[in-house]
Order: structure tokens, then C-alpha cells, then sequence
């Protein structure tokens, strides 16, 4: 929603800088909303005024001592030009404060916005009146916001006002927001309190969790009846790590919610604030002294190190279940025989999965498709058993919206691919708001929190996650000799307990279908298609034909081109479900592909009928399956133990038809139909090495029964030969 006064400022901005190739203030688009190319100009417009000549987005020290040098403080007495004020001016109403009318003059107006400004920092017992100071004029040319916003808290506005106004003096201490959230700044600005507190000085007080600050707490424990600053400092950690309580005092009520975050965070159940308390409230890691009885580690557990871990008190240790590199950490990966030894030492191992998984354009849900199905085939081969929960891993610091646009539907692919295929559980590797997003979403049932990473944003300003299963918060070697071992120390919830058991473990079927190599054989493949369907009758575009209703229509929607890229886009799945099915590549795509190829008008009409409630039933997306026939399918591989799932009545169809819109419920239901085909034919579940005679019979019984569905094999044997070339080249190189 545009505002006008915004607009005004942006039309200032422009107006007054219009040469943005000299100046460095970029034009900005006149929509009447705030934002931060705005709020960045308008520090460049400051600066430029102050004859800063290195113009910078970032109101930093030489802006911030600028100001202070030159005028002290701003107000209708030392501001030195109308230019500077309408800055100013415009700054409030981007702020949503009453700038005045953008005049060029510091009237009462603009006062009575400064003060009101200052109130919502609340710092206005120090700076009174309408006078703007350096450090609030920093904080007015930032995003921040200083009311409560998007359901913010007002008890954390009040901490986060109460911080502004006692510590804002020091020299290191700047304004922080008052919007009612948690923060990276906010958790910082607590650290800073503290060691004010603690008495250290400027310049020494740095906000860091150091040996200074930690000696000093651990002769600061608070308790019943403790009142004061103290008291403040620990319940607002308290109230900022999502713990009901009131700021100020500690009470009872107060004890007894230390004992609850206490017992959830695995801490010695003391009901008071004692360092290893103060340290988990305050950094992700909390007392790095904590002795864990979980681990992982990238070397191989041998008898000798087993014999250390157990004798250092560890019972679960979390091993890698693939390496992707050949020469990098060559004992990452579970060693033959590693299992055996972890079991006869009597203890448990949970398994982590990780390739790459370091910055956000890694995450996709077909790439959690693929390293589901990779897990479950390296999970298998090593032996974990059904119920195992197997940690993916998110090892970058996800900022939030990458977490919404990339993690979450990476783990939507896990997920799905996990419960369908497997009987193995999710777990997630990260920060803390990777966990704690990825569990609230339904997409893991366990949380590895990689706390050492105490600066990650996803952990700083964010509780300890509710779903957590273990906390990593340290390194630490045990053992000597033969027996030592490097490890990440861990604290265990208890929610999950790995596994002391294995199966023989089953190797990887050998042959197994790969990704296409597309620019390798992209372009010949679509040329041997054409040349094949062309030579059937399948022109590059359009051609006419009998549909399996008796209807002669023409099939103008998609060309060959576009129906053959489609099948390339969606290479990953159909390998996917070749792997994990343990079949042929091409005998899912060739009937995909020819019916992507084949749709015409009647389809779409159909389609139609079935969205206005005009039929109950329609054959429909890439794979043209009828909901009910996707049902018999589906249920027919659960029955056999393929997939798991509840059992589909007739009461799904609309639900099932509605998912047949998605090629990644298509796809594989257009395998599944494959092998309940199989069934229905009664020949031998298809696989890798299903011979001609077979694979014909089941891409005609794709189109039913009767002599159109013979030459419907006749005519897809050729399409499966022209595939099955292709993909057994890329299986060979």
C-alpha cells in the first residue's frame, strides 16, 4: 500500500539527486512504499551533505562521529541547510513518523516525531525533548522497527526498551529494535549488558560469550528473592528464550520455570540461575564443559576408540552414511565392519546424511527426493533397521526466507520419499530455526542442533528447538594412543536413542539406472525419438488418431520437443523411481512421454467435466491415470509391502485425481501401476533385467486390455528401445 508522504520522499530523493552515476545515490522507484533502497539513499543523501565522500549504504562510525564532530546533536538550532532536514524529514516518514510535511524546517512537528521516536526506543529518559542525537539518528536510517509488529510480544519490547535505555550511553551499545522479536542484536545487546554489569569497560565489553564474561557469571547466580538488575538481566533471557515469566524479579513462578527449561535443556535441575543456566539462555552452545553422552565424528570407530567413547561415558554416536568425496576424510563415511564393533562395545549409532548441503540454492525438493532415496539405498546397504532416523543435514546458516524458499521444500521431499519408500524416519541437521521449521512443518521428527555455530543467525535470537534429539556444542578428543578420537560433543534429549542393532546390510543392486547425461546425449536422444515417432505416424506437431474411447482427434497440444523436454525436466524423478523400484528407467517414461505427446482437446474437456463436479473420474496429468486405477495401484503396493501408506477407498478418488496434477505424484504412480500391471498380467514384478516379451506386455497393459492396447505395446516398444539406449549409455559412462 502506497503512502504518500513516502512518495514525497522518494520524489525528494530524486529530484535533489538526480545524477546517481556521480553521487552514488541510486534513483528510486516512486511506489510510495519504505523499504530499504530507500532508508540506504536517503544515509547516502546524509552523508553526502556532511561531505563524506565515500558514500556508503551502512551507517557506520565515520557517518555516526560525523555527526556527533559537526553538530552534536540535530535540531532546529544546528541543523545546517533545509536539505539536511528534509533528509531528516523524510527519514521519520519512512519511520511512519510525522516528518512535517518534508519543508526543509525543524518545526514542533518534527520535535513532538523525534520525541515520540525516542519514546518507542526508550531512551527518552536520557535524550529528552526533539532533539535528535548520533546514535538515534543512526537508528532512525535503519529497517528497524521500534513499536511492535507482526504479533511481536509487548513484554520483549518492554526488555528490548528497558536495554535501550540503560545501555545505550556506553560507547559500543547502539539502539536496538522494539518490534517485540528476538534477534541477532537483541541477544547480542544482552551480552553487552552483562559485562557492563560485570563492571568491564568500553572497549573491553565486546559482546562475546568470553572467558571474562563466563568467570564473571559464575559468581552471579540468581535465585528466589534475588531482585535488581541481576534479577532483570536473567528473566528477560528467560522470557527470550520463550519461557513465561515475568520481567523483573525472581520468584517462585520463576523457579520453577528455570526447572522446567532446566530439565528440557538437559541441565542439572537446580531452580536457580547458576552459570551452566545463564550460559544456555544466552549462547547456543551454553557451558561448553558439559560432558555429552551422544557424539559424531568423521573417523572410524575401532575397538580401541569404542573402548575410550564408553569409557568417557558416551552411549550414541552419529556416523556418515556416504561420503562424497574420494579423497577428502577418506573414514567419513560407516567402514566395513564399524557397525559390529559400535554394537559389541554396546553402543547405538544414528546415522547423518549429507553431499553437499551449503548454501541455499543446494535445496530443492527434487534434490531432497534424490538424497531421500540415496539415504534409504546407503542406509540399507549398511543395515540400520526400520524406525532408524536418519539426519539430513542443512550445514550453512539458512536466513529465514531461505529456509521458506528452499529448506522447507527440500525436506517436503525427504519426507515424502522417506515415509513412501522406506521404514526409516527424518531427522534434520542445522541451526535452530531449521530445526525448529522443519519439525513444526511435519517434515522431521528429530532436531541435531549444530549449536557450535553459536554466530549462525539461525541460532542466534532462537530457542533451543522443541523437537531437539541431540545438541552439539563442542569438540573434544578422548581416549590416547590407538584409542583416540576426535568427536563433536553432544548433549542427548533422549528422543531418539539410535540404533544397537543391525541388519546384514544389502548392497546396492548393481546396474541401477542413473541420471541422464543431457548434454551428452539430450540432443541425439530427441532426434532418435522424433525419427522413431515420426515413423509411426507422430509428426513433430499435431496428427490425428483414434482415442481408446473411439474418438478421432487431432493431438495439437504439446509438440514431440515439448513433451521429451518435460520427461528431461523430470529426469531426477523418473530416476528416482527406477532406483528405488529397481526397474527400467524407460519403462515409466515411455508411456509418460507418449501421452504427454498424445493429449488433445477431449482431454482437457474431460478434465473440465471432472473440476465442476460434471464427472467423478477422468484419465488426467502427465501419465493420463484414471484416480480410480491410481487407487488399485497404490494399494496394491502397499498390500505388498512397496510403499507404505493408509490403504485408498473410493472416497479419495477427487483427493487422488487432484494429486495426479503433480508429476511428483504422477510419476510415481505411473510406476506403481507398472508393477501392480505385472500383478494383473501375471508375469514376474518388473526389474532391471525384464526381457522384451514382458516389457511390451506391460507398456501395453498401461493402456488396458483388448486389441488397442496391444498396439499400444506394439508402438511403445520402440519408444522404450529408442529411451533404454540412451539410459543405458549414461549407465555405462
Amino acid at each position: 500500500m502506497a503512502d504518500e508522504m513516502v512518495l514525497r520522499a522518494q520524489r525528494f530523493v530524486n529530484t535533489t539527486y538526480n545524477d546517481g552515476t556521480t553521487l552514488g545515490i541510486s534513483k528510486l522507484e516512486e511506489n510510495g512504499q519504505t523499504g530499504w533502497p530507500v532508508m540506504y539513499a536517503l544515509t547516502r543523501a546524509l552523508q553526502y551533505e556532511m561531505g563524506i565522500t565515500a558514500l556508503s549504504d551502512s551507517f557506520g562510525p565515520a557517518t555516526l562521529g560525523k555527526i556527533g564532530s559537526l553538530y552534536g546533536k540535530i535540531d532546529d538550532t544546528t541543523v545546517p541547510s533545509a536539505v539536511f532536514c528534509r533528509i531528516i524529514q523524510s527519514a521519520l516518514y519512512c519511520k511512519g513518523y510525522d516528518g512535517g510535511e518534508i519543508d526543509g524546517t525543524y518545526n514542533d512537528r518534527v520535535k513532538g516525531a523525534v520525541a515520540e521516536l525516542h519514546r518507542d526506543m526508550g531512551v527518552d529518559g536520557i535524550y529528552p525533548g526533539g532533539s535528535l542525537w548520533p546514535k538515534t539518528t543512526k537508528g532512525l536510517f535503519t529497517m528497524d522497527a521500534y513499536v511492535t509488529v507482526n504479533s511481536g510480544s509487548d513484554t520483549i519490547r518492554s526488555i528490548q526498551q528497558w536495554l535501550n535505555g540503560r545501555y545505550l550511553p556506553r560507547a559500543d551499545f547502539y539502539v536496538i529494535p522494539c518490534d517485540g522479536h528476538h534477534s541477532r542484536d537483541v541477544a547480542k545487546s544482552m551480552l553487552f549488558a552483562i559485562q557492563y554489569e560485570l563492571g568491564m569497560a568500553d572497549g573491553t565489553a565486546n559482546g562475546n560469550f568470553g572467558p571474562g564474561t563466563q568467570a564473571g557469571l559464575k559468581s552471579h547466580t540468581v535465585s528466589v528473592g534475588t531482585t535488581g538488575v541481576w534479577a532483570r538481566l536473567f528473566t528477560a533471557a528467560m522470557i527470550l528464550n520463550k519461557r513465561a515469566v515475568a520481567f523483573g524479579d525472581f520468584t517462585s513462578s520463576v523457579k520453577s520455570a528455570v526447572e522446567t527449561f532446566q530439565s528440557f535443556s538437559r541441565l542439572s535441575v537446580t531452580g536457580q540461575g547458576d552459570f551452566p543456566t545463564w550460559s544456555s539462555l544466552l549462547v547456543s552452545y551454553g557451558d561448553q564443559s558439559r560432558k555429552g553422552t551422544a557424539c559424531d565424528g568423521v573417523t572410524m570407530v575401532t575397538p580401541a576408540r569404542a573402548q575410550a567413547l564408553k569409557d568417557a561415558g558416551y552411549q550414541y554416536i552419529g556416523r556418515y552414511l556416504f561420503n562424497p568425496s574420494s579423497t577428502s576424510l577418506p573414514e567419513k563415511q560407516i567402514q566395513p565392519g564399524e557397525l559390529a564393533t559400535i554394537k559389541e562395545y554396546g553402543l547405538r549409532c544414528f546415522p547423518i546424511y549429507q553431499t553437499w548441503s551449503r548454501s541455499a540454492d543446494y535445496f530443492s525438493y527434487a534434490q531432497g527426493c534424490i538424497d531421500a532415496t540415496n539415504a534409504i539405498e546407503w542406509a540399507t546397504m549398511h543395515g540400520f533397521k526400520s524406525g532408524t532416523i536418519i539426519y539430513f543435514a542443512v550445514d550453512y546458516d539458512a536466513m529465514d526466507g531461505e529456509v521458506t524458499d528452499y529448506v522447507l521444500p527440500h525436506f517436503r521431499g525427504v519426507m515424502r520419499t522417506i515415509r513412501e519408500n522406506s521404514g526409516y524416519d527424518v531427522g534434520v541437521y542445522g541451526p535452530r530455526n531449521v530445526c525448529q521449521r522443519v519439525g513444526d512443518a511435519g517434515y522431521a521428527a528429530a532436531g541435531f542442533v549444530s549449536d557450535m555455530s553459536s554466530g549462525f543467525s539461525g541460532n542466534l535470537g532462537y530457542p533451543l528447538p522443541t523437537n531437539w534429539a541431540f545438541d552439539q556444542i563442542s569438540t573434544v578428543t578422548v581416549g590416547s594412543g590407538d584409542g583416540s578420537i576426535e568427536i563433536d560433543n553432544n548433549i542427548a534429549s533422549g528422543r531418539d536413542t539410535g540404533q544397537g542393532d543391525f541388519d546384514p546390510g544389502t548392497p546396492v543392486e548393481s546396474g541401477l539406472d542413473v541420471d541422464f547425461d543431457k548434454d551428452a546425449y539430450r540432443s541425439a536422444m530427441l532426434s532418435d525419438v522424433q525419427t522413431y515417432l515420426d515413423s509411426i505416424g507422430v509428426p513433430e506437431t499435431g496428427g490425428e488418431g483414434w482415442t481408446a474411447d473411439g474418438d478421432w482427434v487431432t493431438y495439437n497440444v504439446l509438440s514431440t520437443t515439448e513433451a521429451f523436454n518435460m520427461i528431461m525436466d523430470a529426469d531426477w524423478l523418473f530416476t528416482n523411481m527406477a532406483r528405488t523400484l529397481k526397474l527400467r528407467k524407460a519403462l515409466v517414461q515411455a508411456p509418460v512421454l507418449w501421452e504427454l505427446r498424445k493429449l488433445n482437446p477431449l482431454d482437457a474437456a474431460a478434465d473440465e467435466a471432472v473440476k465442476y463436479g460434471l464427472k467423478d473420474d477422468s484419465t488426467t496429468g502427465w501419465g493420463q491415470i484414471y484416480a480410480w486405477v491410481a487407487i488399485e495401484a497404490r494399494n496394491y503396493c502397499m498390500g505388498q509391502g512397496i510403499i507404505n501408506g493408509t490403504p485408498l477407498t473410493s472416497s479419495d478418488t477427487r483427493a487422488v485425481w487432484d494429486d495426479l496434477q503433480e508429476p511428483e505424484y504422477t510419476i510415481p504412480t505411473a510406476a506403481y501401476l507398472t508393477v501392480y500391471n505385472a500383478h494383473q498380467l501375471g508375469i514376474d514384478r518388473p526389474r532391471t533385467t525384464t526381457g522384451p516379451a514382458d516389457t511390451q506386455a506391460l507398456l501395453a497393459r498401461y493402456n488396458g486390455t483388448g486389441d488397442k492396447a496391444e498396439q499400444y505395446g506394439r508402438e511403445l516398444i520402440g519408444l522404450y528401445n529408442v529411451l533404454e539406449n540412451y539410459n543405458a549409455r549414461c549407465r555405462a559412462s
